[in-house]
């Protein structure tokens, strides 16, 4: 899914967070990618990393940064309230903020390189896409109890 953003909702988001430096360096590429948070994401990561090609089938580095985490996310009920309490609450940046954080946090658990900004990135494409179709594939199998 390629998830993207509109002018309106990065001016949003560039209020929002306007004293969050990461995450005013995220928004300024998502305005140079017209909102297009998988290239938002490659930019940073090359910036970052220096390379986004890991030649792993078909996947963006965004959905394999999202595959390594996904389990963190959706089964860390406290983060998973809280990416649910903000987009009831969008415009709080307390919360958002707070997301942006625990995730910085959950990819460090899991030896993933991301700083504010990719991290901002990221939290915005699971809030676009919604927390529920993210942690979809980690429900556990109710006919296997």
């Amino acid at each position: 899914m390629n998830a993207q953003l509109t002018s309106v909702e990065i001016q949003e988001l560039q209020q929002l967070l306007q004293n969050d430096t990461p995450a005013q360096h995220a928004l300024t590429t998502l305005q140079q990618h017209n909102g297009n948070l998988e290239a938002s994401f490659d930019a940073l990561w090359q910036e970052k990393v220096g390379t986004t090609d890991y030649s792993r089938g078909k996947k963006s580095i965004l959905q394999l940064t999202l595959d390594e985490i996904r389990a963190e996310i959706c089964g860390d009920d406290g983060l998973r309230g809280t990416i649910k309490e903000y987009t009831k609450n969008p415009g709080s940046s307390s919360l958002l903020n707070s997301i942006i954080g625990s995730l910085v946090a959950v990819a460090a658990v899991h030896g993933i390189p991301i700083d504010g900004a990719i991290a901002t990135i990221v939290v915005l494409y699971i809030i676009k896409i919604g927390i529920n179709v993210l942690c979809k594939y980690t429900e556990p199998d109710s006919e296997a109890k």
